[in-house]
């Protein structure tokens, strides 16, 4: 009797004796959980004996509930069966028209539509791999990311018309055919391919088209600034694609919800988590062409969205909207993404209600990724136990100063404690591999780290400073090199030197982030020097940027120096110039700043510092 009641004791006890010590054990529990389910269902589909893709399970989502609404865009709803249709005709169409083969890549300039996504789908079922290019980038920019992955076809949408037809030359030096997402267009060079869809069948693409494709065949190219300078095209290959399309399972989605996504199709956020996390559970899709603050609520509520993805910047814009009395009249219950501050997450809580919000950090081509599954205020993941098993990573010391890790008398690489801030990099190996970039093997090394703890190892390289509390949660704290964050985007600063620096009077440029009071990220900023006899001109340096960067990459600020800082390895010196930021009684030098309106750039006044930091000025 004795030892039943001490047992009964132990077992009322316990749980309350690891709620106080181990608040997070039972989160942790149910998450590893849900990692090994997701393990043993990747294992069955990649150890089958026939190989298992992220068509198939479309196909299975289509043969499971054909009449289901998948894709809701404006005023059009279709279900699996139409979407799977569609996309048949599309494939049929580009079989006959183009010279297209399994295993060939085609590039797809498209916004946020359904095209988009039947488009894709028709190249996966002929067995193409697919670059997903920016549709904000334009001119050199434009040609250089479709050369980053060796495409054959361009597959561009109607409103991109003019964009392509100014790089169309180019193309056809390279014997590209380009296909315009239209019924009919003036152009010679430009094929429609609305009209031959239309009028093909919408029959389906034998499996044996594909029959040569492997998990290590690349699925798709996503663009991403990294830290090394131009875009580069991340190759994602069918084994990553199945494995990443787990995220929103893992994070509990059903296929009772609805996804609402704003982001961009050419993102691996609202790519692979939004489109494909959805496809892997049989969700039904809110395809929005780009985020709006004033229609996202409204949105929500009128299709009965529950699931939410975001940027850091979202949830702020959501924030910065005006109040209103139904602010917490929606069932949206859960939100996915990463870059949110603590604040920031604070603030969207307490005005639009009990929404989870599941913060993550992750890379398109890295390979580790935190998820902060237990809805911690501020932390951008959680370490537990499977997951130090299942990847190598640590955080290193890094000298900002100097731009690199630091290193011991033996050359190796220093881990910091936990409390402290390091340069976080994850150990590549068979389970955790790094594709590296299309066409691309120098910048590719470039994101290698060798001898870091042993001589010969190899790590992948995140560019991102994090740090660790002694509760297992991970924050992240800045990024080095040449990259910045604006707009949810990221911006490499070389790329933007070298468009600055092909103006006839700037003779260097050195870009740069800098943070502004109630701004997400860091806005652009240069430092220039101009070539003897030349004086800055504020228009010819407006219409530079503007037709040959995206909006959120074109400095805001541009800052003139008689010469630039080195440092003694001769690299540029960006430390100082961040703090000094963009303060006109702060910065000694004359100092310009980006006006849309007037399509200039103008001085920059301490009137116009104040409206900025005051939030009555917008960047």
């Amino acid at each position: 009797m004795y030892i039943f009641s001490a047992f009964l004791a132990t077992v009322v006890v316990l749980p309350l004796v690891i709620n106080v010590y181990f608040p997070y054990f039972w989160m942790d529990c149910l998450y590893m959980v849900k990692i090994i389910r997701a393990l043993i269902k990747f294992a069955r589909r990649t150890m089958g004996k026939r190989l298992f893709f992220v068509l198939d399970k479309f196909y299975e989502q289509v043969a499971k509930h054909p009449e289901k609404p998948f894709i809701i865009f404006e005023n059009e709803t279709f279900s699996y069966r139409e979407t799977d249709a569609k996309a048949n005709k599309v494939a049929q169409a580009l079989k006959r028209h183009s010279r297209l083969q399994a295993g060939d890549t085609a590039a797809l300039y498209m916004g946020n539509e359904p095209a988009f996504i039947f488009t894709w789908l028709a190249l996966e079922k002929l067995g193409c791999s697919v670059a997903l290019l920016n549709h904000n980038v334009r001119s050199k920019s434009l040609l250089h990311c479709f050369g980053c992955c060796g495409a054959k076809v361009l597959i561009a949408a109607a409103d991109l018309t003019d964009a392509v037809r100014e790089v169309l030359p180019a193309l056809q030096e390279q014997d590209v055919t380009v296909f315009v997402m239209a019924k009919e267009q003036s152009t010679q060079g430009m094929v429609t391919l609305l009209d031959k869809v239309e009028a093909a069948s919408d029959e389906p693409i034998p499996l044996s088209a594909r029959s040569n494709i492997t998990l290590k065949s690349p699925a798709v190219y996503i663009y991403t600034s990294g830290t090394t300078g131009l875009p580069k095209a991340a190759v994602v290959n069918q084994h990553r694609l199945l494995i990443a399309m787990a995220v929103l399972t893992t994070n509990g989605v059903t296929p009772k919800d609805v996804v609402y996504i704003n982001l961009p199709l050419y993102h691996a956020a609202g790519f692979i988590i939004g489109f494909l996390g959805s496809t892997e559970i049989g969700t039904t899709i809110v395809l929005r062409r780009k985020f709006s603050a004033s229609q996202f609520w409204d949105d929500c509520r009128k299709y009965n969205v529950t699931v939410i993805q975001y940027i850091g910047e979202i949830l702020r814009y959501l924030c910065n909207t005006p109040k209103r009395d139904n602010d917490r009249d929606h069932k949206v219950r859960l939100a996915i993404g990463n870059g949110v501050r603590a604040n920031v997450w604070k603030e969207f809580l307490d005005r639009f209600g009990n929404i989870t919000v599941r913060e993550f950090y992750a890379a398109t081509e890295g390979n580790i990724g935190f998820v902060n599954y237990t809805g911690k205020i501020g932390a951008a993941g959680r370490i537990n136990f499977l997951h130090k098993k299942l990847y190598s990573y640590t955080l290193i010391k890094y000298d900002t100063e100097k731009d690199e890790p630091v290193r011991d008398s033996r050359g190796l690489c220093v881990e910091v404690p936990v409390g402290e801030t390091g340069l976080l990099v994850s150990r590549i190996t068979r389970f955790a591999p790094f594709s590296g970039y299309a066409r691309n093997a120098q910048q590719t090394e470039k994101k290698v780290l060798r001898d870091v703890f042993q001589k010969g190892d190899a790590y992948f390289n995140t560019g991102d400073l994090l740090r660790s509390d002694h509760d297992n949660f991970i924050y992240f704290q800045d990024r080095v090199g040449d990259t910045y964050r604006w707009k949810g985007e990221n911006v490499a600063t070389t790329e933007v030197s070298d468009v600055l620096t092909m103006l006839d009077f700037i003779e260097e440029a050195n870009v740069y982030g800098v943070e502004v009071k109630g701004h997400e990220g860091r806005v652009g900023m240069a430092a220039v020097t101009l070539k003897k006899e030349e004086q800055f001109d504020g228009g010819t340096m407006f219409n530079h940027v503007a037709s040959y960067l995206p909006a959120y990459a074109r400095p805001r600020f541009i800052r003139i120096q008689s010469s630039l800082e080195l440092t003694g390895t001769f690299k540029q010196m960006k430390l100082k110039l961040v703090q000094e930021g963009f303060g006109p009684a702060v910065v000694p030098d004359p100092l310009f700043i980006l006006d849309e309106s007037q399509k200039t750039y103008i001085p920059m006044t301490e009137e116009i510092n104040k409206m900025i930091l005051s939030g009555s000025m917008k960047l």
